[in-house]
């Protein structure tokens, strides 16, 4: 719940108003398990409101991700979100072929940041960055 609060202040002090509808979005977010795609998002929060739109759940979405309080990772075809972690850079490797999505650590971008940095003057956003690619259990089961 303090997640949520931190939330919340974040919205406020952009000068945004603290909407039931973003609220009840903030609220499918936190309570859903892991990364959510639009639609289960829109589900959930449904169930709060019958008149959520989808549109809405669209633009908050998107405010939530400028404001850089959720994560946006493309998992397969479709657009998946999770609140973020203000303290803590937070990387995926997301599978092609199942959609699974896995966190690693910072430290095996550290090198890489370096490198563009040293070689190319180029400062790189990797505060939360995805990787795709197959997953373990997909190859294994793949011709």
């Amino acid at each position: 719940m303090n997640r949520h609060i931190d939330i919340l202040e974040a919205v406020k002090a952009q000068g945004l108003r603290l909407t039931p509808q973003r609220m009840i979005i903030l609220s499918a977010i936190a309570d859903g398990e892991g990364h959510m795609n639009v639609d289960e998002v829109y589900e959930r929060a449904k169930q709060a409101y019958p008149y959520m739109d989808i549109a809405t759940v669209y633009r908050t979405l998107h405010l939530f991700k400028r404001l850089g309080l959720v994560t946006e990772v493309g998992m397969g075809d479709r657009l998946h979100y999770e609140l973020t972690d203000p303290n803590a850079r937070h990387h995926h490797m997301a599978c092609q072929v199942c959609s699974e999505a896995f966190a690693f650590s910072p430290s095996y971008l550290d090198e890489f940041r370096r490198r563009l940095v040293n070689e190319f003057d180029f400062e790189p956003d990797l505060d939360h960055f995805t990787i795709t690619g197959v997953c373990s259990g997909c190859r294994e089961t793949r011709p």
